[in-house]
């Protein structure tokens, strides 16, 4: 009898590197959850690998006995790409169409999505994926599916999202180093994305803002498409470093204090005392809030300012969807509504069995989700994207050492 097929994600982050592994349940469609695990990351900062061989030391551990779990070796692995080099520029190519019947054919939809990747990029950048928006057919705009069609131009407006070529290679370094091979690789914002979103959010127009430890990262939705994608190198540490500082305590004793009592909003018990008896510390909830609320106002700024800069600040109707390890902060679904403007969720894992609420797993649950997708050749985006994702990815693994 055949082996069930399974999917494993490895979220490559600051704080952490986490495995997981699912299967789907045949009887309801349900991904189960084999294996839930993670190690704390060595070789990382804001974000990117900057030690390889220490990054690949921990994906092989976490490998090996993930694979000692279910009894079957793991071969292949979806990874995902965060730092705040990430950056998506729109491009656009035109082509003349190929057949005398003016039929557009898959061919004719490969060279012009060729063509819009076709851009000069600054030394050590580097295109590491592209998301078809619409196709134009003879001044036609907004067509999704252009196959069979007739025209004599046909145009393409493309997001391409790149990446700084060194971090790229130290990525995939080390998981290529820990002996497992890539199956593909995701853009982290892009990865929780595809966790926490229905298809509705993204027909409607949504961002998500996905708060990590070293970075924050977001992407973008309107009409089912990834219209932007960014990252800024601010991340739920810088948090902890502020309340060290401000409480002048050590970084442990920050980070269990923002775990424990770190909230962005002031409540009732506001003035209430707090006590930390082994370092002879004392200070308040609004004593926090003093500290942790201009961090997250600054990592909100941020995220508002791109939104005007794409002209989307306050039009997308399905709104923010906040997760990662920061979307855990108290008070952080109100103050988000407050600087945004818009209405603002938290978003956990969808399809999960058992279910997985910590939002600091959402990267690992849309990686693995990656793979369902490409088995079930259902992909994240249009349909008309279908089958260009295994094209890049066969062109990517050319340059892969």
């Amino acid at each position: 009898m055949a082996k069930s097929f399974i999917s494993t994600g490895i979220d490559i982050g600051s704080d952490s590197i986490k495995i997981l592994v699912t299967t789907k349940k045949s009887s309801d469609g349900s991904t189960q959850v084999l294996v839930q695990n993670s190690e704390p990351a060595e070789g990382m900062r804001k974000g990117v690998v900057v030690k390889p061989q220490k990054v690949s030391n921990i994906i092989k551990s976490l490998v090996k006995k993930a694979s000692q779990q279910i009894g079957r070796d793991i071969n292949s692995v979806y990874v995902n790409l965060g730092g705040s080099h990430l950056f998506s520029t729109s491009s656009q190519g035109l082509i003349s169409v190929s057949r005398a019947d003016r039929k557009i054919s898959q061919e004719d939809i490969n060279r012009v999505l060729k063509e819009a990747k076709t851009f000069s990029l600054p030394s050590l950048k580097e295109v590491f994926d592209s998301f078809p928006k619409e196709f134009i057919i003879d001044g036609q705009e907004g067509i999704k599916e252009p196959l069979g069609l007739k025209g004599v131009r046909l145009e393409a407006k493309v997001l391409v999202l790149g990446a700084f070529s060194p971090y790229l290679e130290n990525l995939t370094q080390s998981v290529l180093d820990a002996d497992v091979q890539i199956s593909d690789i995701l853009a982290s914002p892009l990865a929780s994305a595809r966790a926490v979103l229905s298809a509705r959010e993204r027909e409607l127009g949504v961002i998500v803002i996905d708060i990590g430890a070293g970075n924050t990262g977001i992407s973008v939705f309107e009409e089912g498409n990834l219209i932007h994608l960014n990252a800024f190198p601010i991340g739920s540490s810088n948090i902890t470093n502020d309340i060290a500082i401000g409480l002048k305590t050590d970084i442990d004793i920050a980070e269990k204090i923002k775990k424990e009592y770190g909230t962005c909003k002031a409540g009732r018990d506001s003035k209430k005392k707090i006590e930390i008896e082994e370092k002879d510390l004392t200070f308040s909830k609004r004593d926090l809030v003093k500290i942790i609320e201009p961090r997250v106002k600054e990592i909100f700024e941020q995220v508002q300012n791109d939104l005007k800069e794409i002209g989307k600040d306050g039009t997308l109707p399905a709104g923010v969807v906040i997760t990662g390890g920061g979307a855990k902060l108290p008070g952080i679904k109100d103050l988000a509504k407050d600087e945004l403007g818009l209405p603002v969720k938290i978003g956990e894992a969808k399809g999960f069995v058992p279910a997985i609420e910590d939002t600091s797993w959402a990267t690992a649950c849309g990686l693995t989700q990656r793979g369902f997708d490409e088995r079930e050749d259902k992909s994240f985006s249009p349909s008309w994207m279908k089958g260009i994702g295994s094209k890049i990815k066969n062109i990517f693994r050319i340059f892969i050492p």
